[in-house]
């Protein structure tokens, strides 16, 4: 199979499918991709049998009833000029009783996972053989469906076989390393015997399982190597599983982070192999290429933020790709709440259909007012149809509330979210008017065609005796770079604002990567020193909530990410407490053990915030076309943001 470059788009749960049946939907996600120049899309994933799949949305293999809806599938990737490839999968011990009717999960051994907090069945020894063909008669349907290649998902029922954590079975399929991977090789055989010597077979695997116990990447060298005899023709290499403690593919998560798996695999076999997780940027593709370090690179989420990546990259213009910034606001966090997957990024993502920034039939005179996200992003679709547009900001720079992430740290990457916006809108010849007021009379002397209100909000300063003292800053101003702060430090709100704010106190006077790094190499102070330099600051950091619960405006899959950060770092969390007064000493607080008191030296108030929309309401009825969009029309993230700038600027 010859690709025309080395970009793969991976599997993915994008749940656009009803009763595992191939929809448009799907096809107009795919076909979109494909004619963005990607060079291979696997599509997936691809459930072997009715009980083989834990989520709903997923896309049928288990019969050959589904193979028409495939083939209109892959005859649409093929069109748009791209290889595809369909990934199969057994979910095991991950698939939810109540997605099954109520039967209950199969796995190597009886072991419950986190995910579903069930525990499954141990598989009989004469089970295994039937469920190794569910997967060679998924795959031969793969082909049947006219796809170029098939994958199969190591992870999940195979990773259940090789891992010693839930696999404690005393037969052939348990006990030694030998004995943990004959289910996969045995999977890998039967698939390669289904498909032929000449069809290519993909198989996706976790370099390592990062969990204490687990396979390590030792073990999945040699399984690779096995692999590799029996019949696999590439391996796509991912990092952990989904209990892991390490953070996978979110902004905490560092750039190509886990490339190192890749490397380490490439080194014990002669197939290609497939570098995934966090790579988001041709450059950095490029390198991983350059280096030899993989033989393909993995940009999944990446091009479901711009499916012109590849495009973009092969023109020279990767300075107008939009980014995937690795928030997983729409994607991982729709998924866990089994929703259909979305993207900040990319409003239009999964709505391919319905919505395209087609040319204005009447250009217009279009000015938005405020600089933020939501502005932003209105600004651009307005610009891409033609429309003549001049963005107002009353601060020197754009970004609105996501300049508040530049000292957070892991969310550093919701910069170049601003700056790809940025980069648009001046190649969009959008006129931008920096730190310009935008009042009623300013707004009438310009005489627009239509307006859009992106003011955004205010922070809320509740009504606290003493918060009017000297020893008060609200947490915008404070990740501004405005103020100092004291040792003792009270952050008022358990919400995603208060928490990031005290995950930034807590960072102040620990050892940064790079000082880490070199202090670590030159073995300059003991191992546990740097450690414990590294994990704790010079601040004395409380957190007080008042509801039983934290961050539960920040999505499932960064919440956990955060407050094992603050755990890690001493932060002190006190829920189910209220603040009731300030001093010059600290915070009167109450809870359920009664009143008490914290001492501090600085409060931070992290409250919530509230619409800034005024001026929308001052030109009500002066204009044929005012929309509101953003936090100006509601505080809500950046995702519901950047949407309605969107559906804005296709409004005007």
């Amino acid at each position: 199979m010859e690709l025309k470059n080395r970009i793969v788009m991976p599997a993915m749960h994008l749940g656009y499918t009803q009763g595992g049946e191939v929809t448009d939907r799907l096809i107009d996600f795919y076909a979109l991709r494909a004619k963005g120049g990607v060079g291979l899309i696997i599509v997936g994933t691809c459930s072997i049998a009715d009980d083989a799949g834990g989520m709903p949305g997923m896309i049928s293999l288990e019969d050959d009833k589904y193979i028409p809806g495939l083939e209109r599938l892959a005859e649409a990737i093929r069109l748009g000029g791209a290889k595809c490839a369909a990934q199969i999968v057994h979910q095991g011990a991950s698939v939810h009783s109540a997605f099954i009717g109520g039967r209950e999960a199969v796995s190597a051994s009886a072991i419950a996972t986190t995910m579903t907090r069930e525990k499954p069945r141990a598989l009989e020894l004469e089970e295994i053989p039937w469920i190794q063909d569910k997967y060679a008669q998924a795959a031969l349907r793969v082909k049947e469906a006219g796809f170029d290649a098939v994958e199969i998902l190591g992870g999940y029922l195979p990773a259940q076989f090789l891992s010693p954590l839930s696999n404690l079975r005393e037969d052939a399929y348990g006990g030694s390393l030998a004995g943990r991977m004959r289910f996969g090789l045995e999977v890998a055989g039967k698939v390669r015997q289904a498909v032929g010597a000449d069809f290519p077979v993909l198989m996706r695997l976790s370099g390592n399982e990062f969990v204490k116990g687990g396979f390590t990447r030792e073990e999945v060298m040699i399984f690779a190597s096995e692999l590799e005899k029996a019949g696999i023709d590439l391996l796509n290499i991912t990092g952990g599983r989904h209990e892991t403690h390490v953070p996978q593919i979110s902004m905490f998560v560092p750039r190509g982070a886990f490339v190192y798996l890749a490397r380490g695999i490439k080194s014990a076999v002669s197939i290609p192999v497939l570098a995934s997780n966090r790579i988001n940027n041709p450059v950095d593709a490029e390198e991983i290429l350059r280096n030899g370090w993989a033989d393909l690179v993995a940009m999944g989420r990446a091009q479901v933020a711009d499916p012109e990546l590849a495009n973009k990259a092969r023109a020279g213009r990767s300075d107008l790709i939009y980014h995937c910034i690795g928030c997983n606001q729409g994607c991982i966090d729709h998924g866990f709440r089994l929703q259909p997957v979305a993207c900040l990024i990319n409003p239009r993502s999964g709505l391919e259909g319905e919505y395209e920034p087609a040319p204005a039939p009447n250009p217009k005179k279009v000015i938005v007012i405020g600089g933020g996200p939501a502005g932003m992003k209105a600004a651009c679709t307005a610009a891409e149809r033609g429309h003549e547009v001049t963005l107002i900001e009353k601060r020197d720079r754009l970004g609105g509330q996501l300049l508040l992430n530049r000292l957070i740290p892991g969310r550093k990457e919701m910069l170049t979210g601003i700056q790809d916006l940025i980069n648009n809108l001046e190649n969009l010849d959008v006129k931008i008017l920096l730190g310009q007021e935008a009042d009623r009379q300013f707004v009438k002397e310009v005489a627009p065609d239509a307006v859009v209100i992106a003011t955004g909000a205010k922070p809320i300063m509740p009504d606290l005796p003493g918060i009017e003292g000297e020893n008060v800053v609200h947490a915008w101003d404070l990740l501004e770079g405005k103020g100092r702060v004291g040792k003792k430090v009270v952050v008022i709100g358990g919400n995603a604002v208060g928490l990031e704010t005290a995950l930034y106190l807590c960072h102040l006077g620990t050892l940064s990567p790079e000082v880490f790094h070199f202090l670590v190499v030159h073995r300059a102070e003991p191992i546990e020193s740097l450690l414990e330099l590294l994990n704790k600051g010079d601040k004395e950091v409380t957190v007080v909530e008042m509801a039983g619960k934290l961050g539960q405006d920040i999505g499932p899959s960064s919440r956990w990410t955060v407050r094992s950060e603050l755990k890690r770092l001493g932060c002190n969390i006190q829920k189910d407490t209220r603040a009731t007064g300030i001093t010059p000493e600290g915070v009167e607080m109450e809870s359920a053990d009664g009143p008490g008191f914290i001492p501090a030296d600085t409060i931070v108030i992290a409250a919530g915030s509230r619409s800034d929309n005024k001026l929308a309401h001052d030109l009500e009825g002066l204009f044929p076309e005012l929309h509101t969009i953003g936090d100006a029309k509601e505080p809500r993230n950046a995702l519901h943001a950047i949407r309605e700038g969107f559906f804005a600027g296709l409004e005007v």
